[in-house]
C-alpha cells in the first residue's frame, strides 16, 4: 500500500464529492473477543462506516474515560488481547470482505515493545491505512514517522482546544487528516461541547488543506448533524463501546448473537439519521 493509495485519502476524497461526512466509530479490539469484534466492523460497515479505529486494549489509557477503560479491561482480562491480535482482527475482516480504511489506536508502550519498523511493516502488510499514537507528542515522533513515510501509512494527529501556536506546526506535517479533540479531558459522552469549539475547528481548517474530522463525546443524532456542517468527518467512540457493552449478554450467547450485532447496527442507524 502506497500513501498514493492510501485508503483514508481515497474514501475522504469519495466522500467529498458525494458532500458526505466519513462517519468514524471506534471499538475496542477483542470485546468481547476476536470474532465478534470482526463481526461487529462488518456491522458497522454495513450500517454506514466509512473508517474503524481499530482499539487496542491498553491497561494504561490516558486519553480514555471509563466506558473505554472498561472494554479494554474486559479484552485483557478474558483474552489477553494484544497488538498483533489487533492487527490480525484488520486481516480477518478483510478476508471476509471489507472495504474500510483501518485505523490502528495504541498506545506508545505496545509499539515500543513490538518496535516501530515492525509495526509500520505489519500495517501494511495487513492493509490497515493509519495510526493513532495518543501519548506520542510531536516533538518525539521523528523515528515513526520516517517508518510511516517508508510503508505509506498515515500518522493521524490529535489536536486540542488548548493546542493554540501548537496548531499550524502539528497541522503542517500531518497527513491522512486531523483528528480534533471537540473537549477537554479524557473520551466519554457529553451533553456540551468546549465553549470556543467552533472557533477551534476554523482555527485548524485554516491550517491544513487536510479533511478535519471531530471525536470525543459525540454520542446522538443531534450531535453527529451538528458537527457534519463543518467537519469532514465525526467519531464516535465511548458511546458505541458502551452499546457493545449493553449488547453483551446477547454476544456472548449463540442463539441471540444475531440479535446482539442488530442492537449494534440499530445504533449506528440512529446516529447516522438513517
Amino acid at each position: 500500500m502506497s500513501a498514493i493509495n492510501n485508503r483514508i485519502d481515497n474514501k475522504f476524497a469519495e466522500l467529498k464529492q458525494l458532500g458526505e461526512p466519513a462517519f468514524i466509530p471506534f471499538i475496542t479490539i477483542g470485546d468481547p473477543d476476536l470474532k465478534t469484534s470482526v463481526d461487529i466492523i462488518l456491522t458497522l460497515e454495513e450500517a454506514g462506516a466509512a473508517v474503524v479505529e481499530l482499539g487496542v486494549p491498553y491497561s494504561d489509557p490516558l486519553a480514555d474515560g471509563p466506558v473505554i477503560q472498561r472494554s479494554s479491561m474486559r479484552a485483557l482480562g478474558r483474552h489477553q488481547v494484544s497488538i498483533l491480535d489487533c492487527i490480525e482482527a484488520a486481516r480477518l475482516a478483510r478476508e471476509q470482505g471489507s472495504k474500510l480504511p483501518f485505523i490502528l489506536f495504541t498506545y506508545y508502550n505496545p509499539v515500543l515493545q513490538l518496535g516501530l519498523e515492525k509495526l509500520f511493516g505489519l500495517l501494511a502488510e495487513n492493509d490497515i491505512s493509519g495510526v493513532i499514537i495518543p501519548d506520542l507528542p510531536m516533538e518525539e515522533d521523528g523515528e515513526a514517522r520516517v517508518q510511516a513515510e517508508r510503508f505509506g501509512i498515515h500518522i493521524i494527529p490529535l489536536v486540542a482546544p488548548t493546542s493554540n501556536e501548537r496548531v499550524k506546526k502539528i497541522v503542517s506535517r500531518s497527513s491522512g487528516f486531523i483528528y480534533c479533540v471537540s473537549s477537554l479531558g479524557v473520551t466519554g459522552t457529553r451533553s456540551e461541547f468546549h465553549s470556543g469549539i467552533d472557533e477551534f475547528l476554523d482555527t485548524v481548517k485554516s491550517s491544513t488543506d487536510l479533511p478535519i474530522a471531530i471525536g470525543f463525546g459525540i454520542s446522538n443524532n443531534e450531535q453527529f448533524a451538528r458537527f457534519s456542517k463543518s467537519c469532514d468527518g465525526i467519531v464516535v467512540g465511548s458511546a458505541l463501546v458502551r452499546q457493545i457493552e449493553e449488547a453483551l449478554p446477547q454476544l456472548e450467547n449463540e442463539s441471540t448473537y444475531r440479535q446482539g450485532l442488530l442492537q449494534i447496527s440499530d445504533f449506528v442507524r440512529k446516529l447516522l439519521g438513517k
